[in-house]
């Protein structure tokens, strides 16, 4: 009967061990805020403010490059009229698409601010650019915005010469291009997680 008592005593306080180990990870802000970021793709009409966008983007550019070269432009778009205007050339050049999405404000997932990460034109940069990347988001989202991360429009705005004048404004250097943008903005929704393949994950012991 007592080696039974200990060893249940045992087993209590391993699993209050792993308990606490448990919590003090959920309990940790930075994990908590890489755990509720989502991808967002409804905003608020409300532009971020200059001053939160200098932190996100001053997040980014603390992030880790190879060789601290730190191979990226960034280009943060706060000219609600440029938004506008290149939205209106989607909107024409895509109408049906456009219909089908009855919450469509604007090409960059309705957001009112946006972030263009540049990268080396003749290649390289690109996992560099990553991390820039993932510090803004992140840090987008301790702030108590939200972010999406965009392909498609960049293929647009690339392929399209109506678009010329968007790209020109953002100013950027010959021997670099636009390799992705960040909407960004006040969240109008709160998406679930999606699941995550943890078999993808194998420990080497």
């Amino acid at each position: 009967m007592k080696k039974r008592i200990l060893a249940i005593a045992g087993l209590m306080a391993v699993l209050t061990s792993l308990t606490m180990s448990a919590q003090s990870v959920y309990e940790n802000e930075v994990i908590n805020n890489i755990m509720a970021r989502r991808s967002v793709r409804q905003y608020l009409d409300k532009p971020v403010e200059h001053e939160k966008l200098a932190v996100v983007v001053r997040a980014g550019i603390n992030a880790p490059s190879g060789m601290n070269r730190q191979p990226w432009i960034i280009r943060v778009v706060e000219d609600q009229q440029l938004i506008a205007d290149v939205n209106e050339v989607f909107i024409q050049e895509n109408p049906e698409q456009v219909k089908r999405d009855p919450n469509f404000k604007n090409m960059f997932r309705n957001a009112p601010n946006l972030i263009c990460v540049c990268t080396p034109a003749k290649g390289g940069g690109e996992l560099d650019a990553g991390l820039l990347g993932e510090n803004m988001m992140l840090a987008a989202q301790s702030l108590g915005l939200g972010t999406c991360c965009l392909g498609g429009p960049v293929r647009f705005l690339l392929s399209n010469e109506r678009c010329k004048f968007f790209i020109d404004r953002l100013d950027i250097p010959e021997d670099y291009k636009l390799n992705y943008i960040i909407a960004i903005g006040y969240p109008d929704e709160q998406p679930e997680a999606k699941p995550r393949d943890e078999s993808k994950v194998k420990y080497i012991k």
